[in-house]
């Protein structure tokens, strides 16, 4: 019954303690019980932290037997993240670590439940309450690692991340509860100490020949580098939400009413050569997205392989585009957005090269919240997002090299954004001007008593290609910066 009422009360409002309190209670029980006696125990993130280590496929015997024969798994996690600005800006560093606990039963009449948590401390940074002396503007990246909504929180940093029901039919399932997914639109966002949590109904159907169907509907997120969970509706405007098209502040926020999201995927393998996948994510009074995406491998005689992918996604606000007063609506009513792009790749046991490309077109600004997940773009590199902008031409290299017999991982890519000039309101929501980015990218998997721990250096820099009319609120935190990113995983 507690499971039940977690998961139907309509209000947003204590859902976390809720949760809280619903934790403490299950693991109680299943001391009490006896349960756990038998136990023994992006910046890339594991999935099996989220979907567990594999279970067996038969049914256990008891309910007893089920919880016995679950699953524990954990993960310890250390970030580094220094943000160096222009002379004259404010430069940020941040030292977060934390941990979290995994459990998933085993499967009992074909249901498995699971539920997991993550607590995170900040034990050393900059002070981000205080602005920018220069622009009056706030930390931007380092804020990211703990909670944005309350710069000041240091320890009381922690989320019910988990905690759902799930049903297996042969290779299919369908899950009920707070889980964690990943799709082009809303997916785990890498990069930080946590990733983006939904809570809702999400099916996957595999016993259709070449075809796998996934969705379902999502009514609540917990966005990453927060601690609490939101309504569908309450999540878009929880990071900052750039400008209106008329150039004034964006009021989308806390004044949009929506149901949920609606989300279908179908991927189809033509063949052995060809694979397709179709989404389609409809957020309910505010605005549909579409994607279609196909992708090409070409095997050589050598041993390589040719990669060759297309990409178009289509954007229709739907009635109001959220509210009945544009200056509170999140799409314009009757407003649209069009992105195409294209990739192009070679790929060999241990190195892997493709040139990329993105065009949003003057249609309109091409608009997903950035609380849900990052770009599914080709040209995509952490650390920057082309959400937000319409008119935009992109264009990325990318190489990635691997030493399997060494644990070592290695990429770079370097790339080019056409922006519209941070004036031209209608279609950069963000004041971002043009720019260049370069990423460096270095991840090791230590083995024998370390083994479980990978650390990864990432390094990113931008470079200014547009007019910001000496406003460095055009610059700070945004271009003409560098950043250095190390972060320390261990999995058990």
């Amino acid at each position: 019954m507690a499971l039940i009422i977690s998961f139907t009360d309509k209000s947003r409002k204590g859902a976390s303690d809720l949760m809280k309190r619903l934790l403490i209670f299950t693991v109680f029980v299943f001391v009490t019980t006896g349960f756990l006696k038998a136990q023994h125990q992006e910046i890339s993130e594991k999935p099996e932290m989220y979907r567990g280590r594999k279970v067996e496929s038969t049914d256990t015997v008891s309910l007893l037997s089920a919880f016995k024969r679950g699953n524990f798994n954990g993960h310890f996690r250390y970030f580094f993240m220094s943000t160096q600005n222009e002379k004259g800006l404010t430069d940020y560093y941040a030292n977060a670590a934390g941990g979290g606990l995994r459990y998933e039963t085993a499967r009992f009449h074909g249901f498995q439940f699971a539920l997991s948590g993550f607590y995170i401390f900040n034990i050393g940074s900059s002070d981000f309450t205080k602005a920018d002396t220069t622009t009056g503007q706030y930390n931007r990246y380092e804020i990211g690692l703990f909670d944005l909504q309350d710069p000041a929180n240091k320890t009381d940093i922690d989320r019910l991340e988990e905690f759902y029901l799930k049903y297996n039919y042969k290779t299919s399932n369908i899950i009920f509860g707070r889980q964690i997914i990943n799709t082009p639109f809303i997916n785990l966002q890498d990069g930080r100490m946590r990733p983006t949590g939904v809570e809702g109904v999400w099916f996957e159907i595999n016993e259709l020949k070449k075809t796998k169907l996934e969705g379902g509907w999502l009514y609540a997120i917990a966005p990453r580098s927060t601690t609490k969970w939101f309504g569908i509706d309450e999540s878009m405007g929880v990071y900052p939400a750039g400008i209106h098209t008329d150039g004034t502040k964006s009021q989308y926020a806390g004044n949009m009413n929506s149901k949920g999201v609606f989300v279908l995927g179908v991927h189809y393998q033509l063949n052995e050569k060809i694979r397709l996948q179709g989404w389609d994510f409809l957020v309910d009074n505010i605005f549909n997205t579409a994607m279609l995406q196909t992708d090409i491998v070409l095997p050589l005689k050598t041993g390589s392989k040719i990669l060759l992918s297309a990409q178009v996604i289509s954007q229709q606000a739907v009635n109001h585009g959220g509210h009945a007063d544009a200056t509170k609506a999140y799409f314009e009513k009757a407003g649209s957005a069009l992105s195409f792009g294209a990739k192009a790749g070679w790929d060999n046991t241990n190195l892997e090269t493709s040139v990329n490309y993105n065009r949003i077109t003057k249609q309109g600004r091409y608009l997903m919240p950035r609380e849900w997940g990052r770009d599914p773009f080709f040209t995509f590199l952490p650390r920057e997002r082309n959400e937000g902008f319409g008119d935009v031409h992109a264009i990325a290299a990318k190489v990635n090299y691997k030493i399997p017999k060494a644990r070592l991982k290695a990429s770079m890519a370097v790339g080019y954004y056409h922006l519209p000039d941070v004036k031209n309101y209608k279609l950069n929501k963000y004041g971002l001007p043009s720019y260049y980015q370069l990423n460096g990218d270095i991840r090791y998997s230590f083995t024998g008593l370390l083994k479980g721990l990978e650390a990864q250096l990432l390094v990113s820099g931008k470079i200014n290609d547009g007019e910001t009319y000496n406003n460095q609120r055009y610059t700070f935190n945004k271009v003409n910066m560098i950043q250095y990113n190390f972060v320390l995983n261990y999995y058990f």
